[in-house]
């Protein structure tokens, strides 16, 4: 999937409608919502990427041990997202499978190079090593408005899916990105994906920041 290297801006909409959110007592969420993603019922098909990405690496693709459902945000781990993000994005540079590894498509950690599922892989380590529940850290396919795969980081907060993104350097509320959500990682084991239901008529046209 392709790559393209953003700087960090200013928080969008979905930015400032989570640091409001972080103002007001806690509530019981309602993954209902529309600040949450919905999925089918049922096993996707598994990126040929991360099923290869798996066979190396399986301890870290299978059941999780404990599946938290979504992270109570606080202003704390708001600021880590945002961090692990930004310095993610800067550490990486972006090149293609095809010009680092002569194939279409390799998923793994990037090593100062990498493209986007790279960036995600390593933002979701990352927020790991920080203490985050693995089942709350989702590896994402979505579609760009050009048609093109792009991979993602959805984080599922209570506040709703936040959006890691290597291409826009905000972190959104999954609706407020320019994307078509296709599937994700199983919350309950890391080795499996659901499809996603996105059926908004209307895309949200998200300028990237630069």
């Amino acid at each position: 999937m392709p790559s393209s290297k953003k700087g960090l801006g200013a928080t969008l909409l979905g930015a400032i409608m989570v640091l409001s959110a972080l103002t007001a007592p806690a509530l019981a969420y309602d993954t209902t919502n529309v600040a949450f993603v919905q999925t089918r019922d049922g096993a996707a098909s598994i990126p040929v990427g991360h099923a290869e990405f798996c066979q190396q690496r399986p301890q870290e693709c299978g059941p999780n041990a404990q599946v938290i459902s979504a992270v109570p945000l606080t202003e704390a781990l708001w600021q880590q997202l945002l961090n692990t993000n930004a310095q993610v994005n800067a550490a990486v540079v972006p090149v293609t499978d095809e010009q680092l590894y002569k194939v279409s498509e390799f998923w793994t950690y990037p090593n100062g190079y990498g493209d986007c599922e790279d960036y995600a892989l390593e933002k979701r380590r990352e927020l790991i090593n920080q203490g985050w529940p693995a089942s709350t850290l989702l590896l994402t396919v979505v579609k760009q408005p050009n048609g093109e795969g792009h991979a993602v980081l959805t984080v599922r907060t209570d506040r709703g899916d936040l959006v890691l993104d290597n291409q826009i350097g905000s972190v959104d509320l999954w609706n407020a990105t320019p994307y078509k959500f296709i599937k994700r990682q199983s919350q309950a084991n890391a080795g499996q994906w659901v499809d996603m239901i996105d059926d908004r008529q209307t895309v949200v046209a998200t300028a990237a920041i630069r």
